[in-house]
């Protein structure tokens, strides 16, 4: 099968939502949640090869990236890896994070509206409905399938008998959160260089996605990081 046919297939087997326009702007309004396929956990390029291969892709193609690639992209990025007996009752993320905060939240701007990535129980839940990818602060990112915000949730650092008695204090939160995004990021960059796509991690508008996401006083948004077919040349 060509990657033609692939995509056609892929296409229409991913839930509606994927695949219609764009709505007019609104807190969730019009879109559903997106239940991704159950991740693929093997295949591609070896680990050293992607090591090898990883880089920084700026120019990236329009083309919409298969439901299957989607749901494979966000798992690598920070899904669930190890299910039960993890510290503070959480289950296993494929990146870490201080105490297991799992304090990065990963907002997925899409063609049609903006969603957020629930690592269990593996979907995408509707934020806003509209094209915001242009709030990667970014040219050419702003016509990729996909650009991932990263945004911290202050609110999930807490101490709950855990040992580190300064994860309250806020120059320690700085360093936890900015540690914790460029762990997923580099798990992004592993991914597409053993999938022969592109990636790009950069700044963002973070005003006005902060706005225009709804997002609380606790959240904050960091940066982006934009995910697609490497364009033709």
């Amino acid at each position: 099968m060509n990657r033609r046919t692939f995509v056609k297939s892929a296409v229409m087997a991913v839930p509606a939502v994927a695949v219609l326009g764009m709505p007019k702007a609104g807190l969730g309004q019009e879109l559903q949640p997106i239940a991704l396929l159950k991740p693929e956990k093997d295949g591609g390029k070896s680990l050293l090869a992607s090591i090898r291969e990883r880089r920084t892709v700026r120019g990236i193609s329009p083309d919409p990236l298969p439901p299957q690639t989607l749901s494979n992209l966000l798992w690598a990025a920070f899904g669930v890896n190890r299910p039960d007996g993890m510290m503070r009752g959480k289950p296993g993320r494929t990146a870490a994070s201080a105490s297991n905060s799992q304090e990065i939240d990963l907002y997925v701007a899409l063609p049609q509206g903006v969603f957020l990535y629930e690592a269990v129980p593996h979907r995408l839940v509707p934020i806003v409905a509209g094209d915001f990818r242009a709030r990667s602060g970014r040219r050419d990112a702003a016509t990729a399938p996909v650009n991932i915000f990263y945004v911290v949730d202050l609110a999930k650092y807490v101490v709950e008998g855990q040992p580190d008695r300064n994860i309250g204090d806020p120059e320690v939160q700085k360093s936890y959160y900015y540690v914790a995004t460029g762990l997923i990021a580099s798990n992004i960059y592993l991914f597409a260089a053993s999938q022969g796509l592109a990636a790009w991690f950069h700044n963002c508008d973070k005003e006005s996605t902060a706005k225009e996401f709804g997002l609380r006083p606790e959240q904050r948004v960091l940066f982006a990081q934009t995910v697609g077919y490497p364009a033709k040349s």
